[in-house]
């Protein structure tokens, strides 16, 4: 599995990448929301995904990231986008910028020909609870920068990314095509909205996809929409989901039966997970019994480790447990 098969199994990160994995999406963005300085400088007829991810594995949850080539003033350079999925800001965001940004130029650059290095215009989506009030230069993150001698502000790196704070994104905000309005006004909503404030958001997107032209791409985007609300979004009662599927089958009958299916996808998939997660907790109750039991009290580390082990690997555990001699035996088992 690789970087980017790893991270679409968060439902963020799958929201934003099958997005932004639309060319015609990302350049509706560029042309709406770059100012206009940098965008006489983009050649949109150039933009290339590629298909790889430079965020930090155990980030994978609150960060994602998309990377576009293009040219830039005449010459290759690359649109680097992060996405922010807390629900508060990241003070250091300006860091993992810097540190994905050099990732890049070291994995572009080849060093027996290049004499440089190629520009990359960083761009952070964010779309948490709370207005952003961090600045968006690098220097931000260092105390008392401005009053530094400038020799020393000249052996610091220093550059300004451009910052999307959705939360703070009114509905007349939020320009484009169908396909980015709504995935901006879903993102924005997401962390903000109750259950019954969601379901204008809903009958927006359908309202909107339903007069695309492409009728085939606008359900399999509203499918996109409505399984990242109803895995991410405000928990929606058995009333309000009702009110959604009766609407959209006079509005949208295709997101009528999109929802209904969803619905019902995500709730046999919610009774395997329960289910699950009840053969686990049980699994783990049985090792610590017979383990203690066996040994004596067991050391809180090893208790805390053995509450991490998937369900196949304490399977393994209260197997082999009758053949273990010592806690040291245990030790191994659990890789200390």
């Amino acid at each position: 599995m690789n970087e980017t098969e790893k991270k679409v199994q968060n439902p963020h990160d799958k929201f934003f990448k099958d997005t932004f994995s639309n060319p015609l999406v990302v350049r509706d963005f560029i042309e709406n929301y770059l100012p206009e300085s940098i965008l006489k400088l983009v050649d949109l007829n150039e933009l290339e995904i590629q298909n790889s991810s430079h965020v930090d594995e155990e980030l994978n949850e609150v960060f994602s990231d998309m990377l576009f080539r293009t040219k830039i003033n005449q010459k290759d350079g690359y649109l680097y986008f992060l996405f922010e999925h807390k629900s508060y800001p990241d003070r250091m965001v300006a860091l993992q910028l810097l540190t994905y940004m050099v990732r890049i130029w070291n994995e572009k650059v080849n060093r027996k020909t290049d004499t440089h290095i190629a520009v990359i215009i960083p761009i952070v989506i964010c779309h948490g609870e709370t207005k952003w009030k961090i600045g968006s230069m690098f220097s931000d993150l260092i105390l008392n920068f401005d009053t530094l001698p400038e020799e020393i502000g000249q052996m610091i790196p220093n550059f300004n990314y451009q910052l999307y704070d959705l939360s703070q994104f009114s509905d007349e905000d939020i320009r484009g095509n169908a396909e980015l309005i709504i995935a901006l006004s879903v993102a924005r909503d997401i962390f903000k909205k109750s259950g019954e404030e969601f379901l204008e958001t809903i009958f927006k997107a359908a309202r909107a996809l339903a007069e695309l032209d492409e009728k085939k791409t606008g359900i399999q985007y509203f499918e996109t929409c409505m399984r990242y609300i109803l895995t991410s979004g405000p928990k929606l009662t058995k009333e309000q989901l009702t009110t959604v599927i009766k609407q959209l089958a006079v509005t949208y009958k295709e997101g009528s039966e999109v929802t209904m299916t969803l619905a019902e996808v995500l709730r046999e998939e919610g009774k395997k997970e329960g289910i699950e997660e009840g053969k686990k907790e049980l699994a783990i109750g049985l090792a610590i019994n017979r383990l203690t039991k066996r040994f004596g009290i067991m050391p809180s580390e090893y208790r805390e480790k053995i509450n991490t082990l998937d369900l196949n690997s304490l399977e393994m555990l209260n197997y082999e447990i009758d053949d273990f001699n010592s806690l040291d035996d245990v030790r191994k088992f659990l890789g200390f």
